[in-house]
């Protein structure tokens, strides 16, 4: 089912065999036990207390990704996106409060060990590569339907509705731009406090514990962002506000597509019956159309009238 392509899915519509297809490519996404870490993680490791919302890293994202800058806002004049969009991959927002607090916050794919994207995708055009883990997009297998806007509980894909051929558009670490090259995504490089910056996720995480235990109280609960949350992300936050205020949502350490395919994997197991029927009597009245149109040319070639239906 991973190797099926957006035109074999148009082919299978038109035969009516989508019925057949979907149901079992969905009950097949994950939905088991909760995932690690591949050996070498990419990961990033954000700290919002020392970010300085200077937006080095938007520019970089967009001209490592060859993104058309969001200037719709500015009458053209500089990027001013409102939040990711098919032009956005990264971006980094403010946060404030009546009193005075505030804090900037860096948002893109937070490339979950579990993703609820990759479970959602019908038929695999989101994969989690086994190498880095790294949440990649493959626009011959994907038929627009927008499950993984829905499953995402960061609310990262974004549509290109402006497009004839929409993409799906959302941070992949600048896995073929940079990563494969062994180098380090466009945004990391870019900051100038090391606000954000890249490593394995082990690495990663040693070194927000590290930053915890030497700024005693300075960090929300003293705690890491994305080590468990959701089944665990490779990109880790930390704040000095809470993380609700980042805008980022609150989540059990269950893999989120584990608790979403409970139900979903048992539905489309049952279709499954309905469908192999379908299948069998859509293969028995094709096989009786071949032979009645066989019977019309030969007919026709014996100079008699074609047969009517």
């Amino acid at each position: 089912m991973s190797e099926l392509t957006r035109r074999d899915v148009l082919k299978l519509a038109g035969l009516g065999g989508a019925a057949l297809v979907l149901p079992a490519s969905l009950a097949s996404a994950s939905g088991g036990e909760s995932v690690g870490a591949p050996p070498l993680a990419a990961s990033m490791l954000y700290d919002a207390t020392i970010c300085t919302g200077c937006k080095a890293c938007m520019s970089a994202c967009n001209t490592t990704n060859q993104l058309e800058p969001d200037t719709r806002l500015s009458d053209g004049l500089y990027q001013m996106p409102v939040d990711l969009n098919s032009r956005t991959k990264n971006i980094i927002k403010l946060y404030s409060d009546p009193s005075g607090s505030y804090s900037f916050v860096k948002r893109q794919c937070m490339h979950c060990l579990d993703p609820a994207c990759v479970a959602g995708c019908p038929f695999h055009a989101l994969e989690k590569n086994r190498d880095q883990g790294v949440v990649t997009w493959d626009g011959s297998k994907c038929i627009g339907c927008r499950y993984c806007e829905i499953a995402c509980p960061y609310q990262i894909p974004k549509f290109e509705w402006d497009k004839f051929n929409p993409r799906i558009v959302k941070c992949e670490f600048c896995y073929e731009q940079r990563l494969k090259d062994g180098r380090q995504p466009g945004c990391t490089s870019a900051c100038p406090t090391g606000a954000v910056i890249y490593g394995t996720r082990e690495n990663m995480l040693a070194e927000a514990r590290r930053r915890i235990a030497s700024r005693p109280g300075q960090y929300y609960k003293d705690r890491v962002y994305g080590e468990t949350e959701g089944g665990g992300t490779q990109v880790f936050y930390l704040s000095r506000v809470p993380f609700s205020k980042l805008g980022l949502p609150t989540l059990s350490e269950e893999s989120n597509p584990h608790y979403a395919t409970k139900v979903s994997s048992r539905i489309y197991g049952w279709l499954a019956g309905p469908a192999v029927v379908f299948a069998v009597l859509f293969g028995a009245i094709n096989r009786n159309w071949k032979h009645h149109e066989a019977d019309r040319r030969e007919h026709e070639a014996e100079g008699r009238l074609p047969e009517q239906l």
